[in-house]
């Protein structure tokens, strides 16, 4: 017996109709972050392992235990699949000579990543993010709250109505390490009464025992010293701005001062959008500042800010709002019959195909009753019914699908029907 292939424990198909909400989605994000001045970037699906562990972390559970990483063909290198985006771009940022690029450097990336991680739903190992990233001289924190309100934009886009922005601030390199050291101090009762992450990341790094979502852990983590109490001085302000800013905007925030992200790179600004429709993995979209990462890899000194979405949550998000119907209706579904009628309904499905109609055509022939049940199932809001008698008065039957209603048309009135149809339809969606 052939053996039955399936897709990889993790990785999953997205079949019609899905996909064409995922294309739709994935157009409206375009559509709103390039009327914010962002340009898109398409990036490697692999890189040296070395750009992963010394931009997000050697001991992040990404770096440490979650990424596919092997070598190349010639032994002489070790590769990655992407476990995220960031430090793919910001490489770019130095390779290519951005930085001396006129004003902010804005760029957007869509596609999949990589990670080893237990699937649930909405985590999977091949994921789907779009990010985008603000690169350049500036850190001023009108740019953090501008990409706040690109994301309510598009929320909105998307019809997605809950939703909650949580924010907060890491400090620095100057203010956080002394708040790391009053949390390890705090960690050495405690920690043994954690789960084993929390257990190691006491030791290795700290900050990221506020990052656990283990439940049990919880009220221990909630009893921490809180960072936003440490913040030096240029953070507090920094931070305060962010939120006159957001404020500024009229968008509306949670502090929330146990936030921060699991990679490395991140300070100052952090934040999260979150969704309850998603139930317990319910981020949608997080991010944050990493001035120093150009430096951290080698480039010329940059400020940064950025944050990734993921797809396979926002789409599930717009699932549960109901409110966006991207399905591709079949406009016409074309009934031949008659051996000699076929060159004329090749034809004319060319020509409605030149005007972006979605057009059916069998490859064969079809008895009248029989295709006109396969318009019914296929959705087609009108099936075209070309015959001899059609042929011979050059004019076609037009069917409307929802109610039975047939015309006899010419082509140009066909065309101009149809046409004044869709701008209708359009106007009413």
């Amino acid at each position: 017996m052939a053996k039955k292939f399936q897709a990889i424990k993790g990785v999953r198909d997205i079949l019609p109709p899905d996909s064409a909400l995922w294309n739709w989605f994935e157009e409206t994000t375009r559509g709103v972050f390039e009327s914010y001045g962002f340009h898109e970037i398409r990036l490697p699906i692999f890189e040296q392992t070395e750009l992963f562990a010394r931009s997000v972390g050697e001991d992040t559970d990404i770096v440490s235990k979650e990424m596919y990483t092997f070598p190349d063909r010639s032994g002489t290198e070790s590769l990655t699949l992407r476990p995220e985006a960031t430090a793919s771009v910001v490489r770019a940022y130095i390779e290519h000579g951005m930085h001396t690029w006129p004003g902010l450097v804005k760029l957007y990336y869509v596609g999949p990543m990589f990670r080893r991680e237990r699937p649930q739903k909405g985590r999977y190992r091949q994921f789907y993010q779009i990010g985008a990233e603000v690169l350049g001289q500036s850190d001023h924190p009108a740019i953090d709250a501008e990409l706040m309100e690109m994301l309510a934009v598009l929320l909105g886009e998307c019809r997605i109505e809950r939703w909650t922005l949580l924010v907060n601030s890491i400090g620095c390199s100057n203010c956080r390490p002394k708040y790391v050291e009053k949390l390890r101090h705090a960690l050495e009762s405690v920690k043994s009464k954690m789960c084993a992450d929390c257990q190691r990341r006491a030791e290795t790094n700290p900050l990221r025992v506020l990052d656990c979502k283990v439940e049990a852990d919880q009220p221990i983590i909630a009893k921490l010293p809180v960072i936003t109490d440490h913040l030096d001085e240029p953070c507090r302000e920094h931070f305060e701005e962010f939120q006159r800013q957001l404020r500024l905007r009229e968008i509306s925030y949670t502090l929330t001062p146990r936030l921060v992200r699991g990679l490395d790179y991140y300070m100052r600004t952090t934040f999260e959008i979150t969704s309850p429709v998603l139930g317990a993995q319910n981020a949608l979209v997080g991010g944050g500042r990493y001035d120093g990462l150009t430096e951290l890899l080698g480039g010329p000194p940059a400020k940064g800010f950025g944050f990734a979405l993921g797809e396979d949550r926002f789409i599930d998000a717009i699932k549960d709002a109901g409110k966006v119907d991207a399905s591709l209706p079949l406009d016409v579904y074309i009934a031949w019959i008659g051996a000699a009628t076929y060159p004329a309904a090749v034809k004319l499905a060319r020509r409605l195909r030149e005007d972006r109609f979605t057009v059916e055509l069998p490859p064969e022939e079809i008895k009248l009753k029989k295709s006109i049940g396969v318009a019914d199932k296929l959705n087609a809001r009108y099936s075209l019914i070309l015959g001899e008698d059609e042929l011979a008065a050059k004019k076609f039957t037009l069917r409307r699908m929802s109610d039975g209603e047939q015309k006899q048309l010419s082509e140009i009135e066909l065309m101009d029907y149809l046409k004044a149809d869709r701008q209708r339809s359009a106007v009413n969606k």
